[in-house]
């Protein structure tokens, strides 16, 4: 299992690098632009720390399912996937909203971005964590 754990975490960490990098360079560019204001600079931008922060939000995301979703499928990795996204958007997006001014666009952005790389996190986990097979004693 700890194999699959890996594996799935390897391939969630890569799958929300490129949807990242739609959501946040192609959709949101010019609105993260427009406020400039709320950001660092680009070259004061920690990136080391954000990947690592992506790899261990994936880790613990496939951890949670290998540990406490049955039984392991596709389906139950969708719907894992989905009630973790909407969990975690409603605070990316509407949380943030709530206390710092960035445009409505922004927050429904962060909003539908998580809940779609949660549920692409859930089928990706979903196809590579499956049960073990039991061994058939003598």
């Amino acid at each position: 299992m700890t194999k699959k754990i890996i594996f799935a975490t390897l391939a969630v960490f890569l799958a929300w690098g490129i949807l990242d990098f739609f959501i946040h360079n192609m959709m949101l560019g010019k609105a993260y632009q427009a406020t400039a204001m709320l950001w660092r600079p680009m070259q004061e931008m920690k990136m080391g720390l954000m990947y690592l922060v992506t790899l261990l939000s994936a880790l613990v995301f496939v951890t949670i399912y290998a540990r406490l979703v049955y039984p392991k499928n596709i389906a139950r990795g969708l719907g894992f996937g989905l009630l973790f996204g909407v969990g975690t958007g409603i605070s990316m997006g509407y949380g943030t909203y709530s206390v710092q001014p960035i445009p409505y666009f922004m927050a429904l952005a962060w909003f539908l971005g998580t809940t779609i790389e949660a549920t692409v996190a859930g089928l990706i986990t979903g196809l590579i964590v499956t049960e073990e097979p039991e061994k058939a004693t003598e």
